[in-house]
């Protein structure tokens, strides 16, 4: 064999195994990583679980700048050990997200329908308090406004099936508070007429008996 074909073959083999001994990034391990909090993101994690989706996000920030940091090195310095150590913990930190975030939009929608059903009753105990309202021309035009307004709750309702029907269960939270409100508050007034009118018979029934 000639001197030349043995230098190269002798550079071919230091080739390879410099090749061999540079290792490459770990572009299946960010592959994974970054679907896996997408997949949390997607599930709403920003939204039920903030702090969580910051961390993981963060996490993987720091997974990512690992991974920038050896690429900068020289090829046969490079190790991308820790990195995939970092972005498999993103992996299953953004995993195990994903799967409290399931959980926390369950609660969400289960405290959704709980809100509306206790304004539903609010509203069934307003028209049934409206029904023992004191009748007579001084309260009538007030109890017809009551009513009015009891009839519109209840007309409100559909927004808040609406809200939860589309997930937002914050929305529907709220609108749903706001028709208990104001359905127990025509309770609370229909009950202090009736209080009111109840003193008053009282108080004449004490004036006959002295008399």
């Amino acid at each position: 064999m000639s001197k030349v074909a043995r230098l190269f073959l002798g550079c071919l083999l230091i080739a390879v195994v410099f090749m061999a001994g540079c290792a490459k990034p770990p572009t299946e391990d960010i592959d994974a990583a970054n679907s896996a909090v997408e997949s949390a993101k997607s599930a709403g994690a920003e939204k039920y679980l903030s702090d969580g989706a910051k961390k993981v996000s963060d996490e993987l920030s720091a997974a990512m700048d690992e991974v920038k940091v050896q690429d900068g090195k020289f090829p046969l310095f490079r190790k991308y050990d820790k990195a995939k150590e970092l972005l498999a913990s993103v992996k299953g930190s953004a995993e195990k997200l994903k799967t409290d975030t399931a959980a926390k939009k369950e609660e969400a929608k289960r405290n959704a329908i709980a809100s509306m059903e206790e304004a539903n009753g609010a509203i069934a105990n307003a028209k049934a308090m409206l029904e023992k309202a004191p009748k007579g021309k001084e309260s009538k035009s007030d109890i017809e406004a009551m009513t009015g307004d009891v009839k519109g709750l209840e007309d409100s309702l559909p927004d808040v099936q609406k809200s939860i029907d589309g997930e937002d269960y914050e929305g529907a939270v709220s609108k749903a508070k706001s028709i208990k409100e104001k359905a127990d508050a025509v309770s609370s007034q229909v009950q202090q007429a009736i209080e009111k009118v109840e003193a008053a018979k009282k108080a004449k029934g004490k004036k006959k008996s002295k008399k």
